[in-house]
This record gives structure tokens, sequence and C-alpha cells, in this order.
């Protein structure tokens, strides 16, 4: 399955990964699984295989035990027929409710929804909307507080669609919270987020703009990201040379200095402490702030916006959001039912019609855009935005640049169709 390698052979050439759900969702199995849903906490192990693409190569579905060291866990490995192949299909759903949970309340409300209130809130209470801080960040923000208020009033209220539809019910704003504490703003660019997860190394080559090397070839969300986080990079580099010609200058700015620390001390100021914060005494600081706050806005946002109803391609059981039954142990009742008919049995472990439907109709109009949607490649400078005719003309290029971009990747999108 390794191509040759040994698996410590792999593992130390960086071929093996991991998608962990396991640590985060343990301590709150036991009070999930009292409430009708049958779910596990999962680890699927990876091959990086050397047409750059991943193979799985094992699933592990852990449940509580009396103790920690007595965990419940089953492997299962992957098959392509028979009674294993039926129990691998059973097992990769569990794995999918798991990365559901992940995808909707972490990766996209936490990430880039919740995380980024605190910095819209000292954009408008710090910042007069003449500053150039002001004006480059504003149009990223357009209508995220109006939508985290909508969300938290009937998609994360108790009681809500959220809780009725993914497989942590109650306990979904609670294991939220528990991952918060482990977010860090530095780790949320593109770059440092790919290195922090092991898909790139950091590359010391000045002629490497991204200062990473992937790992992976088969990789959209990187490559092509990596494109638009430079441009983006570039842009407000430019941006902010223009308005700041050095270092003190960034620490005589008084209104920015207050903006920085109102996010810190007030917005977040539960990790206000930590060590990780950028001091926002260099212009190398605020470039890489900025650049980070219009990434998880706009690029970061948008990917995984549409990419969970591209996944689940109008059809719930390719991304399920909750499991009724757990897989069946061989020698019970259940397990013969299995065997009878395990189709029959694949769609009995999935949620009823009604749950399924409003789970459809939620990813549907989650990924939708709004009427007034403005895009990064087409947004156009408010009246007013600035009237400097080097900025604009900057601020020109920079949408070329993304203009040039977006061809590249619909290229490559229809070479890989064809």
């Amino acid at each position: 399955m390794l191509e040759g390698w040994t698996l410590p052979q792999a593992l130390e050439q960086g071929r093996i990964f991991m998608l962990d759900h396991l640590d985060y969702l343990m301590p709150y199995l036991n009070r999930i699984n009292a409430n009708g849903v049958s779910a596990y906490a999962s680890r699927t192990l990876l091959f990086l295989r050397s047409d750059g693409m991943l193979k799985p190569l094992a699933i592990e579905l852990s449940l509580p035990g009396s103790s920690l060291a007595l965990e419940i866990q089953r492997v299962f490995l992957p098959s392509k027929q028979g009674t294993q192949a039926a129990l691998w299909q059973l097992a990769k759903a569990h794995v999918l409710a798991n990365d559901n949970f992940y995808h909707i309340l972490v990766s996209h409300w936490l990430y880039t929804h919740a995380v980024v209130e605190p910095f819209i809130l000292a954009t408008k209470r710090r910042l007069s909307e003449m500053h150039p801080i002001h004006r480059i960040l504003n149009p990223h923000f357009k209508d995220t507080m109006h939508i985290n208020a909508l969300t938290r009033l009937i998609l994360i209220n108790s009681g809500g669609i959220l809780e009725r539809m993914l497989f942590p019910g109650e306990t979904c704003m609670q294991i939220t919270c528990d991952l918060y504490k482990e977010w860090k703003f530095t780790e949320q660019g593109l770059p440092a987020d790919l290195i922090k997860r092991s898909m790139a190394l950091e590359d010391q080559d000045e002629n490497n703009s991204t200062g990473i090397q992937l790992l992976m070839l088969d990789y959209p969300y990187a490559i092509d990201g990596l494109e638009i986080w430079v441009a983006i990079k570039s842009w407000v580099r430019d941006f902010i040379s223009f308005f700041y010609k050095d270092n003190e200058a960034i620490i005589a700015d008084t209104e920015l200095q207050v903006w920085w620390s109102d996010i810190r001390t007030i917005g977040h100021g539960d990790n206000h402490n930590e060590t990780w914060w950028y001091q926002m005494t260099t212009l190398s600081d605020l470039v890489e702030t900025l650049t980070t706050l219009i990434w998880i806005s706009a690029a970061r946002h948008a990917v995984i916006k549409h990419q969970k109803h591209a996944q689940n391609g109008n059809y719930p059981p390719n991304y399920p959001t909750l499991c009724r039954k757990f897989i069946p142990l061989e020698g019970t009742v259940e397990f013969g039912e299995f065997l009878k008919d395990p189709d029959k049995f694949f769609m009995k472990m999935f949620p009823d019609r009604f749950e399924m439907s409003l789970g459809l109709t939620l990813v549907d109009f989650l990924s939708k855009n709004s009427y007034d949607e403005v895009y990064l490649l087409r947004c156009q400078p408010s009246h007013g935005w600035i009237d400097n005719e080097i900025v604009l003309n900057r601020f020109a290029e920079f949408k070329e640049e993304l203009k040039e971009i977006q061809i590249r990747v619909f290229a490559k999108k229809q070479r890989s169709k064809a």
C-alpha cells in the first residue's frame, strides 16, 4: 500500500498524513451519544503517493471507555468488494459526519466569522473613516456583523438549526469554544497555516514569494490560494508603504496603536497575554496583519463557503451531518441485518428525510451569494474611497493580477475535466 516504503520510512519522509477528529471530540462523546446519536471520534491515515495525490490507508473509530487507557477502538481498511468494502463505506460515513461538523462550525463559523468580529468592532470604534487602515479593510468586512447576528439568532442558538442538524447537538458551541483556545492569529495566513498542518515547509529562497515549499502536488486550495495570497500581500505592502515610510511612522500612529490594543486586550481579551501577537512596531507587522485579515475575510471565506455545496453534490449521503447507528460488531443480530442488506443498513444510519432535507437546504443557502455580493476581483472603490492617483493605479493593477490568476485557475480546471 505504500509503494514499497515501510511505514517508518514513509513517516520519516513526510508521506503519512492524518485527518484527526479524536482529541477534541472524545470528552463529549458520552454526552453526545446519550441523545439518540451514534458518533465516533475518528482518525484517518493517508499516504502521499508519488503522483502527489493522497491515498486513504486506514480509519480508526474510537469511543470512550471506563478510562483513557481503555478507549474502544476499531480500525477499518479500504476494500473494493465484499463485507470489508461495505464496512469501509460505513466507516467513511462516520468520518464525514465528524468532518462536516468541523467544516461548518469551526472552519467556517469560528475561523472566518467569529474571530474576525473583534477586528471589525475595533476598526469601526478606533479608526476614523479617513484612516488608511479603515479604508483598505472596510470593504472586506461588508455584512459580516449582520450575518453573525443572524447566525446567532437562528443557526447556532440553543435548540437551533445546527444543533438539530449536526451530530454534537447541544455541545456544538462548547466544542467550538474549546477549539478557539488553540487559535492563533499569526497562524491564520495561508503560508503559516500550511506549515502548521505539515502541508508545506519553509523556503528561504528569496525568489520564492510564498516563502514555503508545498509537499503535495495535487492541492488546488494551496496552489491557487498561494497565488491569491501573494497578490493580496503585494497590494497591501504597496498601499501601506504609501502612507507609512518607515517603522517609526507605525509606532507614532496613535490611532493605529489604539486599534491594535483594542483587538488584543478587548476583542480577544482571553488571549491578550499570548506572545504570538504581532507587536505592531514594524511595517512587516502591519502588512502581515492586513494581508491575513483580507485573506480570512475574502479568499478563505469564499472557498470554505462554496466547498460544502460542491462536496455535497446535492446528495446528502455524500456528506452526512450525523449517524444514527454504530457500525455493528460481528456476531450480533445487527451485524446479521447488515450482512443481509448492506445498502439498506447504510441508509438507515442517516437522519430522517426531513432532517436530511433541512441539511441540504441549509448547505444550499449558505453557499449562495447575496444579490449585492462584492467580489475581490470586481470590487470597485466606494465614492471617496481615496483620491490619490498612485494608489488607484496600483489598485487597478491588483485587480488585473487577480484576473490573470482567475484565468489560470479556470484553465487548469478545464484541463482536469478533459
